[in-house]
């Protein structure tokens, strides 16, 4: 993750985990996703490093760059599932 944060329907967009933010966005209204244990439905959340996201039996973790993996072009994106 090369910034502080992402927000938390741009992580199930870019995880694949919603088609499109739209879908991203209203399975963040219906309460489906979990952040830290709780249910989320800020769609804007913003999910730092260490944060566990759950939706749909997939879990990731947030995880920041090390600073030698700043140009993500490592195996390490910022994610882990």
């Amino acid at each position: 993750m090369s910034t502080d944060y992402i927000e938390l329907d741009k992580l199930l967009k870019r995880e694949n985990l919603a088609a499109s933010g739209g879908e991203a966005r209203a399975l963040i209204d219906q309460g489906l996703v979990r952040v830290n244990g709780e249910v989320e439905t800020r769609r804007r959340r913003k999910c730092r490093p260490g944060d566990l996201v759950v939706f749909a039996g997939t879990t990731l973790r947030v995880a920041a760059l090390s600073p030698a993996d700043g140009t993500g072009q490592n195996s390490g994106d910022g994610f882990s599932g």
